[in-house]
């Protein structure tokens, strides 16, 4: 049974990727459309990319992890496309897995794109190797996770876009990409606080400039726990779906 599973997992993952990630379109808007508002504010702001490099990284991981993650299975389930998946010999909880994987490896892999670019630009001189990875792979998987989420939350395709951009935008505001957390006023910090780009931005930003290691675990905690409970809700919500 595990090994079907573990099958099954990695051959949607491969289908998504071949079928839905890896086309130009979803590759320009995982890395030009965050690093178009990112530079944009740079100008505006005298031009201080180093400090807007850890919200341009977990911007392209949002973006590009539910690019469309947002829309698969929504997508699949109006073509029938899904109820042949379910045919195959694996549990409901690795189809969900295998969908969040196409979403998880296609976000890290533009994340990893602009990343090289910001080591380029900025160095690598003090940068925390393990944390970057960890707060990077955390952060594709939550994006991921919510993409999922979104998708089975909605019948129809074009709703699953718009729901994903109500859940996107606000984050891109409050997540620290453009102001930092500290000085936005206290209440917004109290939403901000609510939203998973937070941490990722926080995390990323703590491994390319240093910081609290206390402060950086439990920004990582604080993503697995959205991953988890997201992944959990996703393939209950999945679950009812298709009973």
């Amino acid at each position: 049974m595990i090994q079907d599973d573990l099958r099954g997992m990695v051959g949607i993952m491969w289908k998504d990727l071949r079928a839905y990630y890896l086309k130009p379109p979803n590759i320009s808007w995982g890395i030009l459309f965050p690093l178009a508002f990112v530079l944009a504010f740079a100008i505006r702001d005298g031009g201080n990319l180093a400090r807007l490099a850890p919200g341009l990284l977990g911007l392209t991981l949002l973006f590009a992890a539910t690019s469309m993650e947002a829309i698969v299975i929504t997508f699949e389930r109006r073509i029938g496309a899904l109820e042949r998946l379910m045919l195959a010999p694996m549990r409901l909880p690795a189809l969900m897995a295998g969908k969040v994987l196409g979403g998880m490896a296609f976000g890290l892999a533009m994340g990893l794109m602009v990343l090289v670019g910001v080591l380029v630009a900025f160095g690598v001189a003090g940068v925390n190797g393990w944390l970057l990875a960890a707060a990077m792979l955390l952060g594709a998987a939550c994006f991921s996770c919510m993409g999922a989420l979104v998708s089975v939350a909605v019948r129809e395709v074009f709703e699953a876009q718009t729901l994903a951009n109500v859940l996107r935008f606000p984050m891109m505001f409050l997540g620290g990409v453009f102001v930092p957390v500290t000085d936005l006023p206290a209440w917004l910090q109290v939403v901000a606080r609510m939203l998973p780009l937070t941490y990722c931005i926080e995390a990323i930003d703590l491994a390319l400039h240093g910081g609290s290691p206390a402060r950086a675990w439990l920004d990582l905690g604080v993503l697995a726990l959205f991953t988890a409970g997201m992944f959990v809700i996703a393939t209950r919500a999945l679950a009812r779906r298709v009973a």
